[in-house]
């Protein structure tokens, strides 16, 4: 598990970012005179260093809110051990899923599809779209932003011109287009999310997965020209979102045999649906597949094993 590195982004907003290593998002601490808040709480096999995380840097303090900005496993994974922690723990989520968390519809939420795993939680209240909640001393807009997630929302704080991006914007892309591996077009959808970021003007943003930054210009250009690359071959996009969940599931075995590791994704829908029908040519697939992330140190193949790196 990677040591996460806390950073106090601004002091004005009272906001405090834990900088997590996959396999889990950053989690994003919010203090002030208001109610304290976490947005995000990482996957659940790092749920105890995020207890810990909270517990250090709130001490004796409750935690108020809990805000997810979308239901992937590694943005809400905690959240069970959090609301054990804090009894009185409010959690809110995106309202397109919260029937399927009520319910805990682990297909609608995407976890059989994915492979991935996240602990049961319940849910008090919504993250509305085009409304503000106040977290800790000040009022944060709730934008919607389609793409990576159909019911993802974004965070931002107009007096510090800070945006809490999830996955919408990383410095050097953005997440995985899920609705794309469902036959879903939703390339317009990340393009409409980067022009609103665009429009919000933030000045410092915090994305799901690595550090804060502030060339923010760049990074929509980056991203754009990465979107572009996608649209123009969709299949690219569609190789690289199956290497990402081959690789986030390694980060969480870190050793797997090759036969066990094939059995997986003929299970997983998000992969079985690409992978050819005939054994061998499956077999060939899955192989050129680990050989890609061989070749780019996203793994290391010894005999039958396969191992994170």
């Amino acid at each position: 598990m990677t040591t996460p590195t806390i950073t106090e982004v601004l002091d004005a907003a009272g906001v405090t970012v834990f900088e997590r290593g996959w396999l889990s998002a950053n989690n994003v601490l919010i203090q002030g005179q208001g109610p304290s808040a976490l947005v995000d709480s990482g996957y659940c096999t790092h749920a105890e260093q995020t207890v810990a995380l909270v517990k250090h840097s709130l001490g004796t303090k409750p935690l108020d809110l809990l805000l997810n900005t979308h239901l992937h496993s590694d943005h809400c994974g905690g959240n069970a051990a959090l609301q054990g922690c804090y009894p009185a723990l409010q959690t809110l989520v995106p309202p397109g899923q919260a029937d399927a968390v009520t319910l805990w519809d682990a297909d609608a939420l995407t976890y059989e599809a994915t492979g991935q795993q996240c602990p049961r939680f319940a849910h008090q209240g919504l993250l509305t779209p085009g409304t503000t909640i106040r977290l800790g001393s000040h009022e944060w807009e709730i934008h919607g932003a389609k793409g990576h997630d159909p019911h993802s929302i974004v965070l931002y704080l107009p007096s510090c011109r800070l945006l809490l991006s999830a996955d919408a914007l990383w410095q050097n892309g953005f997440g995985v287009v899920f609705p794309e591996l469902e036959g879903i077009a939703a390339f317009d959808e990340v393009e409409e999310t980067l022009d609103l970021i665009e429009t919000l003007n933030p000045q410092t943003v915090i994305p799901g997965h690595g550090r804060a930054f502030q060339d923010v210009a760049a990074a929509l250009e980056r991203a754009r020209a990465r979107l572009h690359q996608f649209r123009k071959t969709p299949e690219k996009h569609r190789r690289h979102a199956i290497k990402v969940l081959i690789k986030f599931k390694l980060l969480e075995w870190q050793q797997i045999s090759y036969s066990a590791l094939l059995t997986w994704s003929e299970a997983t829908p998000y992969l079985a649906q690409f992978m050819p029908a005939e054994p061998a040519a499956a077999d060939t697939w899955l192989r050129q597949l680990l050989s890609e992330l061989e070749r780019s140190s996203a793994l290391r193949l010894e005999g039958s094993q396969i191992l994170n790196s």
